[in-house]
């Protein structure tokens, strides 16, 4: 049974993926332009989305800083002055440094708070009256399998991702009935240059377009959490309900930490 309305065909829709220099949110770009929707790409760094938007036509580059509310208010004005409506925004923005407890850094902590979450609530504070004017609409977070349960080296990553996840459940909840759409993705390892700083052998990986296509499809199916590939993202929601002693066996014996 699909949880939201199924999104099948793109042709005119105007799509805004913020986070999209690179990574996911570049593929799931590059994706839903070939599809033939109207894609705004924003990011903090300029040049990338710049190439992009030349290599994409009737695609638009708008940099902003997630971490600026009044950056973010006046980029969600700029397209609906450029486009007229929002049909559907994804939040891909990313911050990740690997983190361990015994060298904690509070000031890179707080940087995963403030890209991560923070900024999809300015977003969020953004979007929110325009979709429910509207009266339709879809809003898609970027979480990860990070955010299931705590994991070794993620100890600033994985709070942010699961906070996602609740902050998903909850807008589900109250959004379903208004005809606006929520979802979560939740990826599994993904080769993007956030993942390039791992030191260790990461099971399952897929490329951006691999990622990019499972969106799509999740999308397609009106799915709320679309996960993958679900070869290893099974796994790890079935570990979410082992007992924490045999939890915590199993991941000291898997990472070795």
């Amino acid at each position: 049974m699909s949880l939201n309305p199924r999104i099948t065909q793109w042709q005119g829709r105007v799509v805004w993926l913020v986070g999209a220099s690179s990574g996911i949110g570049e593929a799931t770009a590059r994706a839903l332009h070939a599809a033939g929707a109207r894609v705004v790409v924003s990011a903090r760094s300029a040049e990338p989305l710049t190439r992009f938007s030349a290599a994409h036509p009737g695609s638009i580059a708008l940099p902003l800083d997630v971490t600026d509310r009044a950056d973010v208010a006046r980029a969600t004005q700029t397209v609906l002055d450029q486009t007229g409506r929002i049909d559907l925004v994804m939040y891909c923005a990313g911050h990740y440094r690997p983190m361990r407890a015994t060298a904690f850094d509070l000031d890179d902590a707080l940087r995963h708070q403030q890209v991560n979450v923070t900024g999809a609530l300015y977003l969020l504070d953004a979007v929110l009256p325009v979709l429910q004017r509207q009266g339709h609409g879809h809003l898609s977070l970027v979480a990860s399998v990070a955010g299931y349960r705590g994991l070794p080296q993620s100890l600033a990553y994985g709070p942010t991702k699961a906070a996602l996840q609740n902050l998903a459940d909850t807008l589900y909840i109250d959004l379903h009935d208004t005809g606006i759409g929520v979802s979560v993705v939740n990826p599994g390892f993904v080769a993007t240059p956030l993942t390039a700083q791992n030191q260790f052998a990461m099971p399952a990986l897929l490329t951006p377009d691999q990622a990019a296509q499972a969106i799509l499809k999740g999308w397609a199916r009106g799915a709320f959490e679309i996960h993958f590939p679900r070869r290893f993202t099974w796994w790890l929601k079935l570990m979410r309900h082992l007992p924490d002693t045999l939890y915590f066996a199993l991941v000291r014996r898997a990472t070795g930490l």
